[in-house]
């Protein structure tokens, strides 16, 4: 028996002996092991990218003016004239993990210098994007992209706003499209760079409708946008694209209004009630660049047009955290810009042109707006109505590659109509308003 358990004991010994001798690792292998794990560490973090910038800036307005950064013009009188504020319009930080296989992660915050209900300035905080990029495993030529991102529609939603070359998107963008993004998914196809086809583009999706904010109701608006970009030579490059919105805007009331003659018909059927406006765009959108000893030139403009549900008061896109309770009143609308963007030479300085125009009804203008309807029980039109125009002219200065300085002049002049006359010198819009603005930003990017 004693020697049984010597022969168990010896044989216990030897296994544990044998089995701690395969499990320590030689110093070689460790370091191996210390090096794998360190590489693994690095090719991670060699797949997250860290970017983005901030934009303070200095901007002065007529009384009337309404600036991105700091509180209302409102003195300790009452008594308002030219004013001016310092404040942060923009402050991105820019999460995207790309590890290099078919899916890509990016996430974006945005905080911003915003007045609240009390005219206030605060610093805000919002998500600007989160999304999904998934990618054919074959040839890229199809994506998925699922989250919060920008609308496929037109060229200057899509435009990096640190890039922009004046400070802010077009009244008609900022009007149809506020905040640029939206919840939704889409479809990209474009076909590989060895293809002839490679040129033509084409995304496609459906949406919440309703900006940062969650979602609201049932309805799903799409949006599709196809494009064409080629090369001429090695100094010109040209892109075409027409794009497409069809979507609904919830009616908060059975009240809805549409236009007949120069004044709103009101259609008060009780069946109106919690269903949809129908919201829906179609634009045009261009873009030509060429190098020549004058230096690089850029050319871009965008038509839009089509129908837009509002209120009495505004024609603004949903971007609200509940669904409209107000009537619903729809208009025609259309609207454009156009800008040049001339490089001095091979300098680090740009000359800067732009136009645009957003004109909310289509259906009236001049002194037509606020004139007593010609339609029996019509009612009557007001400043919502009313059609913006702005020249703006700037100039860039690109210090170094992450710093860079803008200043910009907005020239705005709003339609007007003797209807619209009032005592109230910024309620009156018998005369063009006095809201006229000058931007001096500082960009750093980094």
């Amino acid at each position: 028996m004693k020697k049984q358990i010597l022969l168990i004991a010896a044989f216990a010994a030897a296994s544990f002996t044998t089995f701690a001798q395969e499990e320590e690792a030689t110093p070689l292998e460790q370091v191996q092991q210390k090096v794998e794990v360190h590489d693994g560490a690095i090719s991670k973090l060699n797949a997250l990218k860290i970017s983005g910038y901030v934009q303070p800036q200095w901007q002065w307005g007529q009384q009337d003016a309404g600036l991105k950064v700091g509180g209302g013009n409102v003195t300790e009188n009452d008594n308002k004239s030219a004013f001016n504020r310092f404040g942060i319009r923009r402050g991105r930080i820019k999460f995207t993990y790309d590890d290099g296989g078919i899916a890509t992660g990016v996430f974006q915050l945005n905080i911003v210098d915003k007045s609240n209900a009390s005219g206030v300035s605060q610093a805000v905080v919002q998500l600007k994007e989160a999304y999904l990029n998934v990618k054919d495993p074959w040839n890229g030529t199809l994506q998925l992209q699922a989250g919060m991102f920008d609308r496929p529609f037109g060229n200057e939603i899509s435009y990096s706003s640190s890039l922009l070359e004046s400070p802010e998107r077009s009244r008609i963008i900022q009007t149809l499209f506020p905040e640029e993004v939206d919840l939704g998914g889409k479809l990209i196809l474009q076909a590989a760079k060895t293809s002839p086809w490679n040129f033509l583009k084409f995304e496609g999706g459906w949406f919440a409708g309703n900006a940062i904010n969650p979602e609201t109701n049932n309805r799903k608006d799409f949006i599709g946008h196809l494009t064409a970009t080629n090369v001429i030579g090695s100094t010109a490059k040209w892109g075409l694209g027409a794009s497409y919105y069809n979507g609904g805007v919830y009616q908060g009331t059975a009240n809805v209004y549409t236009m007949a003659g120069n004044g709103f018909v009101l259609n008060s059927d009780p069946n109106n009630l919690s269903k949809y406006a129908k919201r829906e765009y179609f634009g045009l959108d261009g873009q030509f660049s060429f190098e020549s000893p004058m230096g690089m030139t850029q050319l871009r403009t965008e038509y839009i047009w089509g129908t837009q549900p509002g209120s009495n008061s505004s024609t603004g896109s949903p971007n609200a955290a509940a669904n409209p309770t107000t009537d619903t009143y729809i208009r025609k609308m259309n609207g454009w810009y156009g800008i040049l963007v001339q490089d001095l030479g091979q300098s680090p300085f740009s000359l800067v042109l732009k136009y645009d125009s957003y004109d909310p009804n289509t259906k009236v203008k001049g002194d037509e707006i606020g004139a007593t309807a010609t339609v029996a029980g019509a009612v009557k039109t007001n400043k919502a109505d009313l059609r913006y125009n702005t020249l703006g002219i700037g100039g860039l200065w690109r210090i170094n590659p992450a710093l860079r300085l803008q200043v910009f002049y907005e020239n705005v002049k709003n339609e007007k109509s003797a209807n619209l006359a009032s005592t109230t010198r910024s309620s009156d819009f018998s005369r063009d308003q006095l809201d006229d603005t000058f931007t001096v930003r500082l960009q750093f990017k980094f």
